[in-house]
């Protein structure tokens, strides 16, 4: 499989609650805020009694400070791309003792790695944030943002926020094809789980109305199949790079963690993927210009340049 379609499938269906922003970089950062799992956490897990955390080396190899930040990858994320097009700094951790005064104002990650739509997702990793957390935290959070700008200007900083949420590939990969006889397994049929697993999605997306986010990215699961560790567990053979993992060992490099003895590419940049499951910065970076760019193929109803310049009409 190509690359271009591996990275392609990461894209996004945006959400029809909204009308957006600028093009690439807007005239004045709006807040954003990300909800989610591993592909968009960037370091709540760090603060966590967890194995599901990325804050041992290799990971952040690329970092300016070659230091591991929590993200899972070799350097930037997706929230950290949509930022820079935002033209904002990027958004700390929910669990961050540094998120406060001013910085509430540029927004919140509350993703955590490991979580799933559903609350039974991740039951291994066992302290995880799971998505009703995030949501209870995204009230928390507004309750500090009104102690700090008032009640009514912080309804406006979140009504006009940008809102990312990545969320449903651990249902799949932790809690129906690699963990052997798991109870959803037995409990559904695959077609029978997708649709159970989309009306529980919608609710999260409803209650993220109801706490005011109205401007919200979406994005799909992207090929599960095609991932390092799925191909590790089907077959030996037919290695390119976005097949095989940068980090990690075995087939495909898809076995195990990305630890400092780990098989580790030497040039990140040809690899789609860094670890097992997560994509390299490169391959985070493709797929938010995509994002920002991409044709109706990968992202519905528009890109999310078009969004964010048809709300800036609107607002002038």
């Amino acid at each position: 499989m190509a690359s271009s379609v591996v990275l392609a499938s990461w894209m996004v269906l945006l959400s029809g609650l909204v009308m957006a922003i600028s093009t690439t970089k807007v005239e004045a950062a709006r807040a954003f805020f990300v909800f989610g799992d591993s592909l968009v956490d960037n370091g709540n897990n760090n603060y966590l009694a967890t194995t599901a955390r990325a804050d041992s080396p290799p990971y952040g190899i690329d970092t300016p400070s070659r230091r591991p930040t929590g993200r899972f990858s070799n350097g930037k994320n997706i929230p950290d791309f949509i930022s820079d097009a935002l033209g904002s700094e990027p958004i700390l951790p929910y669990l961050s003792p540094e998120l406060k005064g001013d910085r509430l104002l540029v927004g919140a990650n509350f993703a955590s790695a490991g979580i799933g739509i559903l609350n039974d997702t991740g039951i291994q990793f066992v302290n995880i944030i799971r998505m009703y957390k995030q949501l209870k935290y995204f009230e928390q959070y507004q309750t500090r943002l009104a102690d700090l700008v008032e009640y009514d200007e912080a309804q406006r900083i979140v009504n006009d926020a940008l809102v990312l949420i990545t969320v449903g590939g651990n249902d799949f990969v932790n809690n129906y094809y690699l963990v052997p006889f798991s109870p959803r397994s037995r409990q559904f049929r695959l077609p029978d789980y997708v649709r159970y697993l989309i009306s529980e999605y919608r609710k999260l997306l409803m209650r993220l109305y109801d706490l005011g986010a109205r401007k919200v990215l979406v994005t799909g699961t992207g090929p599960l199949g095609c991932v390092p560790a799925e191909l590790a567990m089907r077959s030996p053979s037919g290695f390119i790079t976005s097949q095989i993992a940068c980090c990690g060992q075995g087939p495909y490099n898809g076995l195990g963690l990305c630890t400092v003895i780990s098989n580790l590419c030497p040039n990140r940049d040809l690899y789609a993927f860094w670890d097992a499951f997560h994509p390299t910065e490169r391959a985070n970076g493709i797929i938010v210009d995509m994002i920002l760019r991409g044709s109706t193929d990968y992202m519905s109803p528009m890109n999310l340049s078009t969004l964010l310049a048809l709300d800036t009409m609107t607002m002038t």
